[in-house]
């Protein structure tokens, strides 16, 4: 079994290196003419794809291989008073993004924000999260990554969880296969939990993310170890291994919140879990010390279980 950890969006060790700068819609209204409007946007555009490329350069020369884009790669790009047409703009930037990634055989993939709600009651909100959904599908279509996939949580539980699940399955058939081909369903900390969710990916034939630390925080008594064998299995059908993600709660074990690093020692016992199903896993650190927090880890893990054979900076053979 082959563990690799992967980190989310910002590389501390590359100082002012950010792909997530932003511009405002209002920032952007003040601005006198479309010309300084489209300039505006193409310079921060150009700045965090250039960003982009330099953090995954990062992650080659230092072995990290699973990573996490950031959603505020592109500006403004589903605001319905803006809609530019960056992607024609920039193609030759997304290729060369494309071809780093496929070249190093890196793993990358997005976690659209939390006001993406796929079973809402209120149909602008349905309509207006395919419209988000889009420009991810959209970057992974002009890096020429096939692999890429996004996150999403469940959404509302209006109306009870029950019917809230099923809205959820009606508007997934809804939306365009691209879209819903990308998708992986992960449990969240106040609502949907592990049963939940896994339930409804088997449903709707779509691989369930786990978050362990989510887990801690939302469960109704449910044993993590019943439920490994059959997360995986929802992935039986994808090219790369289940993903799973791992934080360590900042305070209390409930604690939402997330820490700097990662409680070496819990993270170990998950690992053993999901030991016995013998396939190869990918667990992103949704920690707030970023690519710090891979290294912390990886080193807390060869001290303590030097048999898990190290493979490189974030990797491990388990056997």
């Amino acid at each position: 079994m082959i563990l690799r950890l992967g980190y989310v969006a910002i590389a501390l060790k590359l100082p002012k290196t950010t792909s997530s700068s932003t511009v405002t819609y209002a920032t952007y209204s003040k601005l006198t003419n479309e010309e300084s409007k489209m300039n505006k946007l193409k310079a921060t555009t150009l700045s965090n794809l250039d960003n982009l490329y330099k953090i995954l350069q990062y992650n080659v020369e230092n072995q990290l291989h699973f990573y996490r884009i950031t959603s505020a790669l592109i500006p403004l790009a589903t605001h319905p008073e803006v809609m530019w047409k960056y992607r024609e703009m920039f193609s030759k930037d997304f290729k060369r993004i494309g071809d780093l990634v496929r070249k190093n055989q890196m793993r990358v993939d997005t976690h659209p924000d939390e006001f993406n709600v796929i079973n809402s009651l209120r149909e602008d909100v349905v309509v207006a999260t395919e419209r988000n959904l889009w420009p991810h599908v959209h970057l992974f279509e002009d890096m020429n990554y096939p692999e890429g996939k996004m996150v999403l949580h469940v959404g509302s539980s209006a109306g009870g969880k029950e019917e809230a699940l099923e809205r959820f399955k009606v508007n997934f058939k809804r939306f365009p296969k691209e879209i819903t081909s990308r998708l992986m369903i992960e449990n969240d900390d106040k609502t949907f939990n592990v049963r939940e969710v896994l339930s409804l990916c088997k449903d709707i034939n779509a691989p369930m993310v786990l978050d362990a630390h989510h887990h801690l925080c939302n469960n109704d008594g449910e044993e993590l170890k019943d439920y490994i064998s059959d997360i995986f299995d929802t992935w039986e059908e994808q090219s790369l291994p289940a993903k799973f993600h791992f934080s360590s709660p900042k305070e209390s074990e409930r604690d939402r919140k997330h820490a700097d690093f990662i409680d070496p020692q819990a993270f170990i016992r998950f690992i053993e879990l999901c030991r016995d199903v013998n396939k190869d896993m990918d667990v992103m650190l949704e920690a707030k010390q970023k690519d710090l927090a891979v290294y912390q880890l990886a080193d807390d893990i060869e001290k303590i279980k030097p048999e898990w054979k190290r493979i490189d900076v974030s990797t491990f053979e388990i056997k």
